[in-house]
C-alpha cells in the first residue's frame, strides 16, 4: 500500500497505527490524496483478517486544522469552467459527487466492519474532527492546546463530511446546534462531558491508550445504525423538540439577520436529518453542502477570511531580497491607552519593550495596563502569575530618551498634534541608532507630512493599530513618500510577530480604513439629522451583516475625537470637506451637551452602570420631525450605510492608497467588521454586480448627494464587464 500522507504499521497483537503526517507541511491538511490515502488504508485493514482494529493519530505537534480551503476554492472554480464546457447539469452533478468524496470515505470507515479509534494529540478542527467523529471511539491527551470543533460557519460553510448528522446524534440538540452554529472549539473536557470525546489521557499514553481500547473492544457498529436508537434528544416532532425549534430559528434569525446561507443550512440540514436515517441523512447534508459552496458568500468568504488573510499573514507584500529582520527590543513612544497596549502586545510577543513617557509616573501607569490585561487572563484561567511576571519583566518604563539607544524599532504613539509628533520624532531619532526604523501609529495624520521631521525618511513608516489593540487583528502600515523597502519589510516583520494580519496602504488622510469607516459613521449621523429613528439606523446596519451599528461605534470610538477630525480636516483641507449637518450634530453632542461617548457613560445612548444601554431622548428633541417607522424604506438604509463604504473603497482603489483587492477586503472585515458575509467592500462590489450598484448609487446620489457618485473605475468596469477578482484582476495579481 504506498500511502502518501499516512504511515501505516502493524503490531504483534494486530492493532494497525495509521499515522498522518503530511511531507514538507507545518500541519496536516485535508486535500483531495488524504481521502484517497483513508480510502486506501480502510481497505487494507479490512483486507487483512490479521488486523483487528486501528488507531488513527497524528505524527505532527497538533492533529490536523482541517481542510485546505483552497481545495474548496478550486472545486468552485471547476465547477464553473465545467458550467461553460459540459453545461449545467454535468457540471453539478461531478461537483456533486466531488464535494461528498469525504463524506462517503468516512461513511465506509463507519460501517466497515472494524474499530477504528482516534487518538487526538492536539488542535483536531473541521473535517479532522469529523474522521474522528466517524470513528468507533475518540481518546485525547491532556494536551492544554487541544482543540476540537467545527469551525466551518466561521469561513461561509458548514460541516459537510457527516459533522451535522454525528454530532446531534452523540449529544443534545440544544448543544449541538449551538456548537455548529457558532464554530466553538472545545476543550478536551467539555468535548468529553457532551460525549464527542470517550477519554482524556495524559499525553504520553496516548497511543497505548488507544491501543489498549481497541484490545478491550470496541463496537464496530455505531449506535446509530442499530435498530433500537433513539435520539438524545427524542423525536424532532415531540415535546421536547418543539422546545428546541422554534427558539433556535428564533435565536438564529437574531444573531445573522439570514445573511449566512452556511448558518442557514445547519439548522435545516440537522432538522431534516434529524428525521431519517443515516445514508440519507448524509445526502441530505452533501446537497446542501455542495449548494452552499458554490454561493457567492461562502466563495467570499473563504477567499476572504481563509485564503487572502493567510496570503497576507506570510507576506504577501513584504518586498523580495530584503533579509529578515531581527526585532529583539521595541520603543514605544507614549504610553497613553494605545501605547500601553502596544507594548503588550509586543511583550506577549517575546520582545523588550522600552515603553517611555513625559514623566515615569506615566511611563509606570502604561506597563500596569500589561498588568492588568494578563491578570484578566489570569482570572480565566487563561495564564499564571510566572507568565504575567515574565511578560513585565520585558517592559522597561522611562522618561529618557537615552534608553532608546538600542531599539531595533521605534513606534510612536503620543497624541494626535502634529506639533507634540514633530517634537518626539526630533527628540527620539537624537538617541537611536541610524539603522533604527521608526514609525508613527495615527489614525488620520498623513505619514509622509509627519516623516518630514524625520532625519532619515526612507526609514519612517506608519503603523496604525486599531483600538483595542490586543483584542484587533488587523494593523494598517501606511507607506510615506520616501519609505524604503527595508522600513515595509521591517514593519511587516513586527506585524507578523505579534500574530496579526497587515495590509498595506499608500498615504492619504485617514489612510483606508478610516476611510471607509468615517463613511459609515457620517452615513448613520445623516440618516439621524434627517428623522430615522437611531436605534432603527444601529438595528438596519446590523441586519445588514454589521456587527456593531454606527451610532454604538461612534459612542465607542469617542464622539469627541470624530469632532476633533472633522474640525482638522475643516482648517486644513476647506470647509467643503466637511458635512454642515454632521457638523452641527456632533458640536451640539460634545459642545452643548458633553455628550462624548461610552467613556464618558452619555453619547448617543445612555450608559447606566448595571444595565442595558438607551438612546438618549434628547437626540429625537434636536432632530425635531422623526419619521415614523413604518415609514422608513429599510432597504434603502441598508443600502446607503453599506454602499457608502464600499464606494468609498473603490475610490481608495483607483487612487491607489490601496492596490489590491484581497487588502481591501480584509481590511474591511478585521478593521471595522464589513459585512463578513460578502467577503469585504471590493467583493461586496462584485457580488452586487457593477452594473446594478452603478445603477443604485446614481439613483441614491440623485436622492442624497454627490457621495453617493460612482467613480470613474467603477463606471469603466461596469461597461466592460469587468469585476475585482474576475480573469483580468487575477492575472495582475498574479
Amino acid at each position: 500500500m504506498n500511502l502518501k500522507n499516512f504511515t501505516f504499521s502493524v503490531d504483534a497483537d494486530g492493532i494497525a497505527l495509521l499515522t498522518w503526517d503530511m511531507k514538507d507541511k507545518s500541519m496536516n491538511v485535508i486535500d483531495e490524496s488524504v481521502g484517497e490515502d483513508l480510502n486506501a488504508a480502510i481497505d487494507a485493514v479490512v483486507a487483512d483478517p490479521a488486523i483487528k482494529g486501528c488507531v488513527i493519530t497524528s505524527g505532527k505537534d497538533t492533529f490536523s486544522a482541517g481542510a485546505d480551503l483552497t481545495m474548496l476554492e478550486r472545486s468552485g472554480k471547476a465547477y464553473a469552467a465545467n458550467v461553460r464546457t459540459k453545461g449545467p447539469e454535468a457540471a453539478m452533478a461531478a461537483f456533486f459527487e466531488e464535494s461528498r468524496s469525504l463524506s462517503l470515505v468516512l461513511r465506509k470507515l463507519e460501517t466497515c466492519g472494524k474499530p477504528f479509534v482516534a487518538a487526538i494529540n492536539g488542535m483536531c478542527l473541521g473535517g479532522a474532527f469529523e474522521i474522528a467523529l466517524a470513528s468507533h471511539a475518540r481518546i485525547a491527551s491532556d494536551n492544554p492546546k487541544l482543540r476540537v470543533g467545527l469551525p466551518e460557519v466561521k469561513v461561509g460553510l458548514f460541516p459537510g463530511a457527516g459533522g451535522t448528522q454525528r454530532v446531534p446524534r452523540m449529544t443534545n440538540t440544544q448543544d449541538a446546534l449551538q456548537m455548529l452554529l457558532k464554530g466553538d472549539q472545545l476543550k478536551a473536557d467539555r468535548a468529553k462531558a457532551m460525549g464527542l470525546i470517550d477519554e482524556v489521557v495524559p499525553a504520553a499514553n496516548l497511543i497505548e491508550a488507544a491501543k489498549a481500547r481497541l484490545k478491550a473492544g470496541v463496537d464496530p457498529k455505531k449506535p446509530w445504525d442499530k435498530e433500537k436508537f433513539r435520539l438524545p434528544s427524542g423525536p424532532v416532532y415531540s415535546p421536547a423538540g418543539m422546545m428546541t425549534w422554534p427558539p433556535a430559528n428564533a435565536i438564529y434569525r437574531r444573531e445573522t439577520y439570514d445573511n449566512y446561507p452556511g448558518a442557514r443550512a445547519i439548522l435545516q440540514v440537522v432538522y431534516e436529518g434529524l428525521q431519517v436515517p443515516m445514508d440519507t441523512a448524509l445526502r441530505i447534508e452533501s446537497r446542501h453542502f455542495a449548494h452552499v459552496l458554490r454561493s457567492p458568500q461562502a466563495q467570499a468568504m473563504i477567499r476572504s477570511l481563509f485564503v487572502s488573510i493567510g496570503a497576507l499573514g506570510k507576506g504577501l507584500r513584504r518586498p523580495r531580497g530584503v533579509p529578515a529582520s531581527q526585532l529583539k527590543t521595541v520603543g514605544v513612544l507614549g504610553a497613553g491607552f494605545m501605547g500601553a497596549s502596544i507594548a503588550y502586545v509586543t511583550a506577549l510577543a517575546g520582545m523588550d519593550v522600552v515603553l517611555l513617557d513625559r514623566d515615569m509616573e506615566s511611563a509606570e501607569k502604561g506597563k500596569a495596563h500589561s498588568h492588568k490585561l494578563v491578570t484578566d487572563q489570569i482570572n480565566k484561567g487563561r495564564s499564571t502569575s510566572a507568565a504575567r511576571d515574565a511578560l513585565l519583566a520585558k517592559i522597561k518604563p522611562t522618561a529618557d530618551y537615552a534608553d532608546l539607544a538600542g531599539c531595533d524599532l521605534i513606534i510612536e504613539a503620543v497624541f494626535e498634534d502634529p506639533a507634540v509628533k514633530a517634537d518626539v520624532i526630533k527628540k527620539a531619532e537624537a538617541a537611536i541608532r541610524p539603522d533604527c526604523i521608526f514609525a508613527s501609529n495615527t489614525s488620520t495624520l498623513p505619514i509622509t507630512g509627519l516623516a518630514e521631521h524625520s532625519v532619515r525618511p526612507e526609514q519612517f513608516i506608519g503603523i496604525h493599530f486599531f483600538s483595542p489593540v490586543d483584542k484587533m487583528m488587523l494593523v494598517e502600515t501606511i507607506m510615506a513618500k520616501k519609505t524604503g523597502d527595508r522600513a515595509l519589510a521591517t514593519a511587516l516583520d513586527y506585524v507578523k510577530a505579534i500574530k496579526k494580519t497587515p495590509i498595506v496602504v499608500n498615504d492619504t488622510r485617514g489612510f483606508y480604513v478610516n476611510r471607509c469607516v468615517g463613511n459609515y459613521i457620517r452615513e448613520a449621523h445623516l440618516l439621524l439629522m434627517e428623522g430615522v429613528p437611531a436605534v432603527m439606523i444601529d438595528n438596519l446596519a446590523k441586519q445588514a451583516g454589521m456587527p456593531v451599528g454606527p451610532l454604538t461605534l461612534n459612542d465607542e470610538v469617542a464622539i469627541d475625537l470624530g469632532l476633533k477630525i472633522l474640525k482638522a480636516t475643516k482648517q486644513q483641507v476647506g470647509a467643503q470637506a466637511v458635512d454642515p449637518q454632521q457638523e452641527k450634530l456632533l458640536t451640539f453632542l460634545v459642545e452643548q451637551e458633553g455628550r462624548i461617548g461610552k467613556k464618558a457613560k452619555k453619547g448617543f445612548y445612555d450608559y447606566p452602570d448595571g444595565k442595558k444601554k438607551t438612546i438618549w431622548p434628547g437626540l429625537k428633541d434636536f432632530v425635531g420631525t422623526q419619521i415614523a417607522p413604518e415609514d422608513v424604506d429599510r432597504q434603502e438604509v441598508i443600502d446607503r450605510l453599506l454602499m457608502t463604504c464600499a464606494l468609498e473603497a473603490a475610490r481608495c482603489f483607483e487612487e491607489g492608497v490601496v492596490t489590491d483587492p484581497r487588502e481591501a477586503d480584509v481590511g474591511s472585515i478585521l478593521g471595522f467588521g464589513f459585512a463578513p458575509w460578502s467577503g469585504g467592500t471590493l467583493s461586496y462590489i462584485d457580488m452586487y454586480g457593477l452594473k446594478a450598484l452603478v445603477a443604485r448609487a446614481d439613483a441614491l446620489a440623485a436622492k442624497y448627494g454627490d457621495r453617493f457618485l460612482p467613480n470613474r473605475l467603477l463606471r469603466d468596469m461596469a461597461a466592460s464587464g469587468e469585476t475585482f477578482y474576475g480573469p483580468k484582476a487575477a492575472r495582475q495579481a498574479a
